[in-house]
């Protein structure tokens, strides 16, 4: 028989791998239910059942509830960065990051339920407070660097920060994500870079900040 013919073996997973997606798995359930049911109603049988899988593997992954919503939270925070760092990295800034806005929108339905759960739970939970204060920065300085090269393009003066600029770049795209889902017709998918443009067009005629 030729070797070459044969069909491949299908690897089994290390240990480690097999973790991993394990972990992904419960996730993705968790996404599911706490946007669903929202944090306080969901529970970790439920989450588990959902994924397929027993309470005794959700408690050898994550030692609570607590802690699979804050690790769920990270790794959509960090998935965002990364979607932010692709998308900006190809064509104009603007109408990428109004294409950022529209891929938020349309393939993610839970991110604002999950986005809204987050916020009222590090309301309730201050020491969560820092996690979300820290996925918040990871976002906005994934925005920098682009911000910065556009303000440039459009000859805004040096003495507006690019971070705060950026910061308010990120109250745009998460106000209009929520609002395209609420009213679709009312929030089209370009006007987010229209709202850009005005941005950075007043920008362009806006005094330096004042020194803090």
């Amino acid at each position: 028989m030729n070797n070459g013919d044969a069909a491949p073996r299908r690897q089994r997973l290390t240990r480690a791998e097999a973790k991993a997606r394990t972990r992904e798995h419960l996730l993705d359930a968790a996404a599911r239910t706490f946007a669903r049911k929202g944090y306080a109603a969901a529970s970790v049988e439920e989450i588990a059942a959902s994924a397929g899988y027993s309470t005794g593997a959700l408690y050898s992954n994550f030692a609570s509830k607590e802690q699979l919503f804050l690790e769920l939270m990270a790794a959509r925070g960090e998935r965002r960065v990364t979607a932010v760092a692709e998308v900006l990295g190809t064509g104009d800034p603007v109408d990428a990051l109004a294409a950022l806005l529209e891929r938020a929108a349309g393939r993610d339905p839970d991110l604002m339920a999950l986005r809204a759960e987050f916020w009222l739970y590090a309301v309730r939970n201050p020491d969560a407070m820092g996690a979300l204060r820290v996925q918040q920065r990871q976002q906005a300085d994934a925005l920098i660097g682009i911000i910065g090269a556009t303000m440039e393009r459009w000859s805004i003066p040096p003495g507006v920060p690019a971070a705060e600029v950026a910061a308010v770049v990120l109250a745009m795209f998460q106000g209009l994500v929520r609002q395209r889902r609420i009213d679709p017709d009312r929030v089209s998918g370009d006007l987010f870079a229209q709202g850009l443009r005005w941005l950075f067009s007043g920008l362009g005629s806006a005094p330096p900040s004042a020194e803090r």
